[in-house]
């Protein structure tokens, strides 16, 4: 079994890669200030971000869901890898060559099963691009030149070509190393009556790659008619295949995506590369599968949920086409985009479009939009007859409570005001407040399914008070964190600037005690600090040093809470020594504070039984911090 990887390897591989590259392969990132960047977490669902990324200290935090860490823990996170698989990822993109503590270097056999299955994808897929330049795959060309794809567009997208015969690839794969459970859980072989045979033949194949990059399954297009199978073949569903959570052409698109603020969705993968070539570089599309809700994650963590995004899908106008317009409309109110819909002269899709009309005209397509609630509600009501009440009536009844999803009231009111027009009833207000009572109605109906309101969403102030009830978790024991204490707040202020300007506060904030700082979770940090070295240490290298702290934390819950004060922005304009030396007086003063009235206190509960020699050390050591006391009034932090 391979070792452990050699630490100073793992710092390298840390600091080679700086965070806000790789967290930004997954979602878009804007200045937050302070040197810190935001998004939208990739964790939870959220409409307005709390994700932070601290470059300069290589870290991440989320103030919604907790969840924080380095650059190897968000790979860990969301790519679901252990730390010697996230830190071999890592170590290749830096191309960094990793030592192990035992037994010298690791052999690939003994990897990660998600790196061991990404890798074999990548060798598949220039095994499949070798192939489209040989005499068998004359007929994949063809079909690509007859769709206007020359050979320089084909290598672009990755295009390849599956051989006809049962195991090509597989005896490949099998020569570089790959063991049969390997290529069967990967997709790419299945199960035959003598072992493994290739699970594509004889087809033209497109490489599926995930938003950073990695080529995770294939799209297979049939091209000869003694083909028995379906038209398109996809990967079957794998440890790193979800069709409902991969996006064909995300990791050519997001730059631009974001760029943009705006995405278009295609229908296959022919419409992506037309689309690309003619320009229209935001474009995507689903494999295999309607497009949903992990696929409206995936968008809305680029797109930044900003009021000028566009979500544009360009369906064919035929009945599938038209069910699936409706599909999407179904999670429209998931966007905080705006979502269109674009249909092309005589029901084209954007490749054949492009063949039609050329470059020009798909451009074109995705520029004269449908809003996507307009469309459908014209779907709804053409299929009632409008001249007669009763199909006005039928009509309103089937549209109205689609209005009523509209979440933003003044949205809401708009396009039920559109509806009637649609409809042909005249009296808008009629439909408006029929609108309205469904809507009233859905909402009443939601609470009362669960018998009280605790399921409901919380309001801003409930939400504030669910986060501290998070932060105090990470007491041992004590009281729960309240940031409407004053003394809290200094203490978290004070825990703040040891982590991030540690040259602020040393040396004076290494000869603190935990005891002086009374929340329990801040109490925890301030001993992992201690034992990290104490902040005097960050002052000449602080990404190490907070990466010692974290090291020192005893569980996830004060991890957590490390790396939420790492990056969290502090409260006063100025954090200069000056801020520093006010919250290390007063977290010190309030100390000096409670500990006289705890030696008075005692003194007061004794009495007369008071031994003399007793009584008289405890006064001294009264005077003795008041004098502190009051010294720290009127000297600030030049009597620390």
């Amino acid at each position: 079994m391979a070792g452990r990887i050699n630490d100073d390897d793992v710092k390298a591989v840390r600091d080679a890669v700086p965070i806000d590259a790789v967290v930004s392969e997954y979602l878009q990132l804007r200045n937050a200030g302070g040197g810190n960047l935001k998004g939208l977490c990739p964790f939870h669902d959220e409409k307005s971000p709390s994700f932070q990324v601290s470059p300069g200290k290589g870290l991440f935090h989320c103030f919604g869901c907790q969840e924080g860490g380095d650059t190897i823990a968000f790979v860990m996170k969301i790519d679901h890898l252990t730390f010697s698989e996230t830190v071999e990822r890592l170590a290749a993109k830096a191309g960094i060559t990793l030592r192990y503590e035992e037994g010298g270097y690791n052999p690939s056999h003994q990897r990660g099963e998600r790196i061991r299955l990404v890798e074999a994808h990548k060798i598949a897929a220039d095994f499949y691009r070798e192939q489209l330049n040989g005499p068998e795959a004359e007929i994949g060309r063809k079909f690509l030149a007859e769709r206007g794809f020359d050979q320089d567009a084909a290598a672009h997208f990755g295009v390849g070509y599956s051989p006809a015969g049962w195991d090509h690839l597989t005896r490949f794969l099998r020569g570089k190393g790959f063991s049969d459970k390997e290529l069967i859980s990967s997709g790419i072989s299945q199960d035959g009556r003598r072992g493994p045979i290739d699970r594509f033949r004889g087809r033209l194949m497109w490489p599926i790659s995930d938003t950073s990059g990695e080529i995770v399954g294939f799209g297979a297009r049939k091209l000869r008619d003694d083909d028995n199978g379906p038209k398109y073949l996809n990967t079957p569903e794998t440890s790193i295949y979800k069709k409902s959570q991969v996006l064909y052409g995300i990791d050519l698109a997001k730059k631009d995506i974001a760029k943009a603020s705006r995405a278009v969705v295609v229908e296959g993968y022919t419409d992506v590369m037309a689309c690309h070539l003619a320009g229209v570089t935001t474009a995507i599309a689903t494999c295999g599968t309607a497009f949903g809700g992990d696929h409206i994650k995936i968008l809305r963590r680029l797109l930044m949920d900003n009021g000028s995004a566009r979500v544009i899908f360009t369906f064919d106008g035929d009945a599938a086409g038209q069910k699936a317009a409706l599909r999407a409309f179904e999670d429209d109110q998931k966007f905080a985009a705006e979502t269109y819909i674009a249909i092309a002269p005589d029901n084209m899709d954007p490749c054949d479009l492009r063949l039609a009309k050329g470059d020009e005209a798909v451009r074109d397509l995705v520029e004269p939009r449908t809003p996507l609630f307009e469309f459908a509600l014209r779907q709804i009501v053409g299929r009632y007859d409008l001249e007669t009440p009763a199909g006005r009536a039928a009509a309103l009844d089937e549209a109205a409570p689609v209005v009523a999803k509209i979440k933003t009231s003044s949205v809401q009111r708009e396009v039920a005001v559109q509806l009637a027009g649609f409809v042909g009833i005249l009296d808008q207000e009629f439909v408006v407040h029929r609108v309205n009572q469904l809507a009233q109605w859905a909402r009443g109906r939601g609470d009362g399914g669960r018998g009280d309101k605790r399921g409901s969403a919380p309001t801003a102030s409930r939400a504030g008070a669910q986060h501290h009830q998070v932060q105090a978790s990470a007491a041992p024991s004590g009281p729960a964190l309240n940031l409407r204490s004053p003394a809290h707040r200094t203490e978290r202020e004070l825990l703040k600037l040891a982590l991030q300007k540690p040259a602020l506060v040393s040396p004076a904030f290494d000869a603190y005690g935990v005891d002086e700082f009374t929340a329990p979770p801040y109490a925890a940090v301030r001993q992992c600090i201690a034992e990290a070295g104490g902040a005097e240490l960050g002052v000449a290298e602080t990404r190490e040093y907070l990466v010692q702290v974290l090291d020192a934390t005893p569980d996830d819950t004060v991890r957590k809470l490390v790396t939420e004060l790492a990056v969290e922005v502090f409260h006063g304009k100025s954090i200069d020594e000056g801020y520093a030396g006010e919250h290390l007086v007063k977290v010190r003063l309030r100390a000096v504070d409670r500990r006289i009235d705890d030696v008075q206190g005692s003194l007061a509960r004794l009495g007369s039984n008071v031994a003399p020699d007793h009584l008289a050390a405890a006064q001294n050591e009264v005077w003795v911090l008041q004098q502190y006391a009051q010294s720290l009034r009127s000297h600030g932090a030049a009597a620390l």
